[in-house]
């Protein structure tokens, strides 16, 4: 395996006006793993995916895809060196059918392959292929959502970004879509940075995690672990400790503050 990391982010700091979003951000994400970025709403997530793809400018720090350096790069060029973001809300085209979404996610291509490839993404989400000349507008939100990432396949990317991609379905839309993002990363070997609110399924889908809170890590390690640290436990999993000594929950501070 390579000893270069797919991607690696070094005392990111980025903001938007006057307010910091990203505070010193620092982590790893290894070639062909799944790697999760959890926290609550408004933690930085969503920014940490914004500065890799290019869309957020860090103020500070640098970020590399395989030893190559793309902090300030333009979206379009980073697209061009393998990154895909399937960003939080869909972002999907709703007045062009499904498949011209699809077509639309190898804009980049000029190779032969597109129709294989866009074939391919229907294997993974047969109910695409089903409405395939519908508008993407009428697509239930999970379909929106299994469109959104099929699109993302299609520029063959190293790197795959998935933002929220539970957010607002059904326990078992969800449990549909955990299952392809994993057999994606087996079959193809994908390495995915996963944001996810709901750390359950992140650390059950991821082999690694880190923990943000207001714009910085504050905790990393194996999902393994991280599900048996008490403070993930309580504060993410819904786990309550008991009470020692009659302390009160809210009362205990956390390991990292």
């Amino acid at each position: 395996m390579s000893t270069v990391p797919m991607l690696a982010l070094r005392n990111i700091e980025a903001s938007y006006g006057p307010v910091t979003a990203i505070r010193g951000v620092s982590l790893e994400v290894p070639p062909g793993v799944i790697v999760a970025l959890l926290g609550a709403n408004g933690a930085g997530k969503t920014s940490i995916l914004k500065a890799i793809s290019g869309i957020l400018k860090p103020t500070k720090g640098s970020i590399q895809l395989a030893g190559l350096r793309v902090d300030g790069l333009s979206p379009e060029r980073i697209v061009n060196a393998g990154v895909a973001h399937a960003p939080e809300g869909r972002e999907i085209f709703p007045l062009l059918t499904v498949h011209e979404n699809l077509r639309l996610g190898a804009y980049i291509r000029a190779d032969s392959e597109v129709a294989k490839d866009i074939d391919a993404a229907y294997s993974y989400f047969p109910e695409l292929r089903q409405r395939a000349r519908d508008m993407a507008g009428q697509l239930s939100g999970g379909q929106q959502q299994m469109l959104s990432i099929a699109r993302s396949l299609l520029i063959q990317p190293k790197l795959l970004l998935l933002d929220e991609p539970s957010l607002g379905l059904s326990p078992r839309l969800t449990e549909e879509i955990v299952a392809i993002i994993t057999r994606i990363n087996r079959e193809h070997g994908t390495t995915i940075l996963l944001v996810e609110q709901n750390a359950r399924i992140a650390l059950r889908t991821a082999s690694y995690a880190y923990v943000m809170e207001v714009g910085r890590i504050v905790l990393e390690g194996s999902s393994e672990t991280l599900s048996e640290h008490q403070d993930v436990k309580e504060y993410y999993l819904g786990i309550k400790a008991d009470s020692v000594r009659g302390e009160k929950r809210w009362k205990r501070r956390k390991s990292w503050n």
